[in-house]
């Protein structure tokens, strides 16, 4: 396992984990300018969690949603599919500070440690598919109320914590797949080596002596 790859590894599942957080907390997953007057001129905007509204005058007016079974299906499940995401993410922090080489947590076991480490990277890529689903089938809902000439209410557009999150799916699975390919590379080069036996390390070749050598051996008895 390289040093090097399972740091970097490391880094980009720590920042898309931490994106996770802002994306979850982010109000901007859908916004909606309502154009009026100068005093009626507002801006709507949701999240997973709440509705929000300001006009004009930079007054912000927000509501809680009042009931979780009110709610769309696809809320519901891109809440749990986020929820899901910071709790992946970490196990699978937690697992790597374990795991790495650079990390004395885990004691001298490499096997042991690449396997914590591989199974860190399982957890990355994980958290990044339940982002990357939560927020591409709020996204899909956006779009096609949007584009529905028949529907009746508000036409929102996709927001910024839709962006984040999305971000955040890419380097959680740039991660989890950089820190599983290194465990996979280190596990190869394991079993490449050649063989040893009570300290010599043997090869299909003869030995071969040189010719200086010989010589100076047959010419030692003349």
């Amino acid at each position: 396992m390289d040093p090097i790859v399972e740091v970097v590894a490391f880094f980009l599942g720590f920042i898309g984990w931490l994106m996770v957080g802002i994306s979850l907390a982010n109000r901007y997953w859908k916004s909606s300018t309502v154009d009026g007057n100068v005093i009626t001129t507002s801006t709507i905007y949701e999240n997973l969690w709440m509705s929000c509204a300001t006009d004009s005058t930079g007054v912000h007016n927000c509501r809680e949603f009042p009931s979780l079974l009110a709610l769309g299906g696809y809320i519901q499940a891109s809440r749990a599919l986020m929820i899901t995401s910071i709790v992946l993410g970490t196990f699978g922090l937690v697992a790597a500070l374990i795991g790495i080489q650079c990390s004395k947590a885990g004691g001298e076991n490499h096997v042991l440690k690449g396997r914590i480490a591989g199974t860190a990277g399982v957890l990355f890529i994980l958290q990044g598919l339940c982002t990357m689903v939560s927020v591409s089938w709020y996204a899909f809902n956006i779009t096609q109320e949007f584009f529905d000439p028949f529907y009746p209410g508000i036409r929102y557009e996709i927001g910024e914590g839709l962006y984040i999150g999305w971000c955040s799916a890419v380097l959680a699975i740039a991660g989890g797949a950089c820190l599983t390919c290194s465990c996979l590379t280190g596990k190869d080069e394991k079993r490449t080596l050649p063989y040893h036996s009570r300290g010599t390390v043997y090869s299909g070749a003869a030995p071969t002596r040189s010719l200086a050598a010989s010589t100076y051996e047959r010419n030692a008895y003349v």
